[in-house]
């Protein structure tokens, strides 16, 4: 692997260990209790990055398999999007600006909190081995679709970044969730169902 997917598998090994620190000792009651009705639990935050994420790996996948039968392999293209890079700093933790989230994009209803954990570890091991796929690809000429917007694409190798930094920022919105002064010990229920409709967000 090289220096720069190797540094994307780093960042999703922290994302990984951060988020294992974070439900380390949590139930159910504690995962999705919400500070107010508006705002996200810890597991919305999850159930938010695995939608996204899912999104964003089928559009990598579909990048590497077109980039391979084009033989679009590296050459030393060292351009990237000004735009993406920008996109990548502002999406980070901490929050910079925030944003409200497409509905597409909003939590899925009716999960269980252990059903949502799963999926968000799943993710992280598909991402990471969508990394070792992409390996000898052109990491900045490859570019990857966008649902939302048929100009702006970032390149593979930002696309890789933008979902680690996305997945930093909420990992750091569910960490304050758990750090707020009335979050519910391991008796108390919680203030909200995980099935019920998320409403507002804090940021995507």
């Amino acid at each position: 692997m090289n220096d720069e997917l190797e540094n994307y598998r780093r960042q999703f090994e922290t994302i990984n260990r951060d988020a294992h620190l974070l439900l380390d000792g949590l139930v159910d009651a504690q995962l999705v209790w919400r500070p107010k009705v508006e705002s996200w639990s810890i597991t919305d935050c999850l159930n938010h990055l695995v939608v996204t994420g899912r999104v964003s790996l089928t559009h990598i996948r579909s990048a590497v398999v077109e980039a391979r039968s084009k033989n679009q392999f590296s050459n030393g293209f060292p351009w990237r999007s000004v735009l993406g890079n920008l996109l990548i700093r502002l999406m980070d933790a901490p929050p910079k600006l925030k944003f409200k989230a497409p509905q597409v994009y909003a939590p899925v209803l009716n999960l269980t909190a252990p059903e949502i954990v799963n999926n968000f570890f799943l993710l992280q091991d598909e991402m990471v081995l969508e990394l070792y796929e992409a390996e000898g690809l052109n990491l900045a000429r490859v570019k990857v679709g966008n649902p939302f917007s048929k100009w702006l694409k970032l390149s593979l190798g930002q696309e890789f970044a933008f979902t680690a930094a996305h997945e930093r920022r909420h990992l750091w919105q569910a960490w304050r969730v758990r750090e707020n002064a009335t979050f519910p010990c391991r008796s108390s229920p919680p203030n909200k169902s995980l099935d019920a409709s998320g409403g507002g967000v804090f940021s995507s």
